[in-house]
C-alpha cells in the first residue's frame, strides 16, 4: 500500500456532521375577527394547509370560541409562506382574517 494511503478491510466508515440541528419550528394561528366568514377559514385551513374537513372545522371552532387556532408546526420559510398565502387569500376576498407565526 503507498504511504498516505488507509486501508479498511471493506469497512464502510460513516462520518457525521456535528453541529447538524434540526430546522427550528415555528407555530402558525389564525386569529378571529368579526367579519371574516366561518366558511371562508374552512375554505383557507383546506387550501393553504390541506386540512380535513373535519379538522378545518375544529380549528375553525377553536378560532371563532377561543380567538385563535393553532393550525400546524413549520419550519421558518414554510411557515412565512404560508401566512403570506392566507394574507393574500384574505385580500382578494375583502376579509381581514389575520394569520401569524410564533417561535415554539
Amino acid at each position: 500500500m503507498a504511504e498516505g494511503q488507509n486501508h479498511f478491510d471493506g469497512e464502510i466508515l460513516e462520518k457525521v456532521e456535528e453541529g447538524l440541528k434540526e430546522p427550528r419550528m415555528y407555530r402558525v394561528l389564525l386569529l378571529n375577527d368579526d367579519y371574516t366568514s366561518q366558511d371562508f377559514v374552512v375554505e383557507i385551513l383546506v387550501t393553504v394547509f390541506h386540512k380535513q374537513a373535519v379538522d378545518a372545522t375544529r380549528i375553525m371552532l377553536d378560532v371563532h370560541k377561543k380567538g385563535r387556532g393553532i393550525v400546524g408546526l413549520y419550519p421558518y420559510d414554510l411557515a412565512l409562506t404560508k401566512v403570506k398565502q392566507v394574507k393574500d387569500m384574505s385580500l382578494q376576498r375583502e376579509f381581514p382574517l389575520k394569520c401569524v407565526m410564533e417561535k415554539t
